[in-house]
């Protein structure tokens, strides 16, 4: 019997190098060829597109307060909180796109939809620069811009935000998808698929924030347009020409099912006391776990536990288990994951509170600022954003490159280090771009106070360099990580969700940093001295750095706390000789 089973085992072990077995397809509803499908193959047609939509983004992002201000005519609090609330419906409409790819549509059909949607709200947008019935004003400039072009306008832009919340979430975890987590080569590869991502949405922005915003200031906002429309369209021709190449997954439906159904099964079993050993609770067979993979039990958040507890009232062999009073210890596992990350989450905020500063105030800092560079070129303020990226671009390969394979054989951890502390690092790098931006501010005010007429033009906008750079260095470990953590940390059915978590902190940290600047301004508003004044001169954005460095300072060390105490994900690897059952008749079969 042994014999027999070692020979299975070497027979599926040559196959699992020919075939992928995680529960993907390809094209043709197949188990997919090792070889012909997945890996970079398949993820460059992905990061083109994302490469696309990050162009078109940032072009719009960080040009967008500028757009606010002298078009719409909003003044600095207001238009601050717009950038806000739009950065922040962005971040989080991600989070209904997710599940709907998880759960319903799968992540390639989710993509190409909300593409289309994104699509439409760019036409709108051209339109309401293109049309002369939709333009701002008849002819030249205006004090106050016609209703109907605010209407477009707005409409255009949050249709935006509901295609890339159906957009990113899917887009980067079908990347991922393209790697197989029980394959060693494999899950290498996707721990740097994550930097690279990162690489190819950096190259997009520096694009968007250099020659789509230059164009936007020194052409026309409406041609900008129309090359951002092009620019998706092409990409998602792109991506469609990959669909050979990759690999799928099927959704599962809602993954929040299974986690109501822990709870409810726990409830019902409150009074049995936590069982001692390991059999007395539940657990399909690898042989029939056909999505995602099994979990092994760890020991907090015991309560849960009695979910799964089998007990005298179960007849395993006569009938499957009622889900809502039996649970499996993977269902079970799955719930604990989502509520340890509620604290990582919630402390992972004012991080992003520091980085929704960037698309505000630090380019409205850069407005007020000598922007020559030659006597007969300048650049647009938005453009310094593009520091940033470079700064995360260097970061990511010397990251990649040159600091994981050190710190592997350092730690001997496969990561080099733990997501939670790549995370850690970033955090404390936004601390001292806050510390930058108000050293630098502080300045700026100076020249201000010693020459009123001409303001801070005296002074070169290059000032700024070290808060972006800095910020940059900071997305490279904090962005980055927080990507990969959401993605590998999640249950196996919530991976596109998982992206939209991380994306959450960026849209919650946008729209908690607008309550931020209502509540201070509120708060100092007293005798006109309120530190967010009309413009950035009769302003203290010092202060408010000054502030955001404490909080983001103290936060650190509650992430660090809860960062220490925590649990990863604890996979149960299936091997090949698992799995020839599951796929038998189903797909090596009908491939060969």
């Amino acid at each position: 019997m042994e014999l027999e089973q070692k020979k299975k085992q070497e027979s599926v072990g040559v196959d699992s190098e020919k075939w992928v077995y995680d529960s993907s397809f390809d094209r043709k509803g197949r188990v997919p060829l090792r070889a012909s499908t997945g890996e970079w193959k398949a993820s460059l047609f992905i990061i083109a597109i994302e490469f696309s939509e990050r162009l078109s983004y940032f072009g719009l992002a960080m040009s967008l307060i500028t757009y606010l201000t002298k078009v719409i005519h909003q003044d600095l609090k207001t238009a601050a909180r717009s950038v806000n609330y739009w950065i922040g419906v962005t971040a989080l409409t991600p989070l209904v796109g997710g599940f709907i790819a998880d759960a319903y549509l799968g992540r390639f059909s989710t993509i190409v939809a909300s593409s289309v949607i994104y699509v439409v709200g760019l036409l709108l947008l051209t339109m309401s620069r293109v049309i002369p019935g939709l333009k701002p004003c008849h002819s030249g400039t205006c004090q106050e811009p016609r209703k109907i072009h605010e209407i477009f306008f707005f409409l255009a832009i949050y249709l935006i935000s509901i295609g890339t919340g159906g957009h990113r979430p899917s887009l980067e975890s079908f990347g991922a998808d393209q790697f197989d987590d029980d394959h060693p080569k494999e899950r290498r590869k996707k721990m740097s698929f994550f930097n690279w991502w990162n690489f190819g949405l950096c190259a997009g922005l520096i694009l968007g924030v250099t020659v789509i915003v230059y164009i936007q200031y020194h052409v026309s906002w409406a041609a900008a347009d129309i090359i951002l429309t092009a620019a998706i369209v092409l990409s998602m021709v792109i991506f469609c020409l990959g669909r050979p190449f990759y690999r799928f997954q099927k959704p599962t439906g809602s993954p929040l099912t299974p986690m109501l159904q822990v709870l409810v099964a726990a409830t019902l079993k409150r009074n049995l006391a936590h069982p001692s050993e390991p059999h007395q609770l539940y657990e399909v067979p690898k042989s029939d776990k056909t999505n995602g993979r099994l979990l092994f039990q760890t020991k907090n958040l015991k309560f849960l536990d009695k979910a799964a507890i089998i007990d005298e009232t179960q007849d395993l062999a006569a009938s499957k288990p009622n889900p809502w009073r039996l649970a499996t210890v993977t269902n079970v596992e799955e719930l604990k994951l989502i509520t340890n990350m509620i604290p990582i989450w919630l402390t992972t905020l004012p991080f992003g509170i520091c980085v929704a500063q960037t698309a505000t105030f630090f380019i409205k800092q850069g407005a007020t600022m000598n922007l020559e560079i030659t006597q007969n070129f300048t650049i647009p303020p938005a453009s310094m954003y593009a520091l940033a990226a470079v700064g995360m671009l260097f970061s990511v390969v010397i990251y990649d490159r040159i600091l994981v394979p050190f710190s592997r054989k350092v730690t001997g951890n496969e990561r080099g280090i733990d997501i939670l502390q790549r995370i850690g690092i970033g955090m404390a790098f936004s601390v001292a771009t806050m510390v930058a931006a108000a050293l630098v501010e502080r300045r700026r005010l100076n020249i201000v106070d010693k020459n009123p007429t001409k303001g801070s033009l005296s002074m070169s906008v290059f000032w700024l360099a070290p808060q972006f750079l800095i910020i940059g260095v900071g997305d490279a470990f904090a962005l980055v990580g927080l990507q990969e953590y959401f993605y590998d940390q999640v249950p196996d059915s919530m991976r596109s969700l998982g992206i939209a978590f991380y994306l959450s902190v960026i849209g919650a940290s946008s729209l908690v940093s607008s309550l931020l600047i209502t509540l201070v301004d509120r708060i100092t508003d007293k005798g006109g001295k309120s530190w967010f004044g009309k413009d950035l001169n009769s302003s203290r954005i010092d202060y408010f750095y000054w502030l955001l460095a404490s909080i983001t300072a103290g936060n650190l060390c509650i992430f660090m706390f809860f960062a220490m105490r925590y649990t990863y994900k604890n996979v149960i690897r299936t091997s090949p000789a698992d799995v020839a059952d599951r796929y038998k008749g189903d797909g090596i079969e009908s491939v060969a």
